[in-house]
């Protein structure tokens, strides 16, 4: 009885452990440098959730906005950008009046063709140009371009081909994954060494909980963060999600973030 006891609160516990609800922000320690008799050096990437599509990454004082929207006020308290990373023309993505309304002087700015065209020429020397398959490096980190487009015939209009980018940053020893708004197509799903990905979900633009959990469980990241999830008409179902993501692999962590501190759903 003892025995069945302590294996039951040890049950609960990693359960517990599993899902972290609403963390806000998070920061992630990974060792570097293991060699035998060299000094372990700690790198720390802090990601901070602001809303939807948009977040905040730091790390090893380089800021890093993903997606500005919401004016200077969405970002109050927060360091001054030195790359910002843009996926799509849509206002959920690119708002020329929060650039504008920054301090991106010293930012250098990731974008597809399509969306360096609805930019000012004001910003156009801060700009690096990226296609589907690009690659740049800035601030020893390397971003990749990955495609972003939708599947279903319904939804073609939505996201074509070859007009925006999700995108992988390899940073801190670590590649993170942003899939700004895609379906569960063959580039994502071929991904690898992908240690936290982002992962939108909002009908009827993207993707369902079904297509973007059978998604991750091809590509297997280590830690998933479902983001971009909500929209009108259709709420995306997490905890759907988060199911069908468990039960097809249980060692991969879904890490949900507050996302809507505004919420009214």
């Amino acid at each position: 009885m003892k025995r069945t006891l302590i294996l039951l609160i040890g049950c609960v516990l990693l359960t517990g452990c599993k899902e972290k609800q609403y963390a806000k922000p998070i920061d992630i320690a990974k060792k570097e440098g293991s060699t035998a008799g060299a000094k372990t050096q700690e790198a720390t990437i802090k990601i901070i959730p602001i809303e939807h599509a948009t977040a905040i990454l730091e790390w090893n004082d380089i800021t890093i906005y993903m997606d500005p929207v919401g004016g200077s006020e969405a970002f109050e308290g927060q360091k001054q950008p030195d790359l910002i990373l843009i996926t799509d023309v849509h206002g959920d993505h690119l708002s020329v009046e929060t650039l504008e309304a920054l301090n991106t002087s010293k930012a250098k700015i990731m974008v597809s063709q399509a969306v360096a065209d609805k930019i000012p020429s004001d910003f156009t020397p801060q700009l690096d140009i990226l296609d589907n398959g690009d690659s740049k490096e800035r601030y020893g980190i390397t971003v990749e371009a990955i495609p972003m487009y939708n599947l279903r015939e319904e939804a073609l209009k939505f996201h074509a081909k070859g007009r925006g980018n999700g995108y992988v940053l390899n940073i801190g020893g670590e590649r993170i994954y942003f899939s700004g708004d895609t379906e569960d197509i063959p580039e994502m799903r071929a991904l690898q060494h992908i240690d936290k990905a982002f992962i939108c979900m909002n009908l009827p633009y993207t993707m369902t909980p079904e297509s973007a959990a059978s998604a991750v469980l091809e590509f297997k990241p280590k830690q998933v963060y479902p983001y971009h999830y909500r929209g009108r008409p259709d709420v995306s179902d997490l905890a759907k999600f988060k199911a069908m993501v468990y039960a097809g692999n249980p060692d991969l962590e879904v890490v949900q973030l507050d996302w809507y501190p505004n919420d009214t759903y």
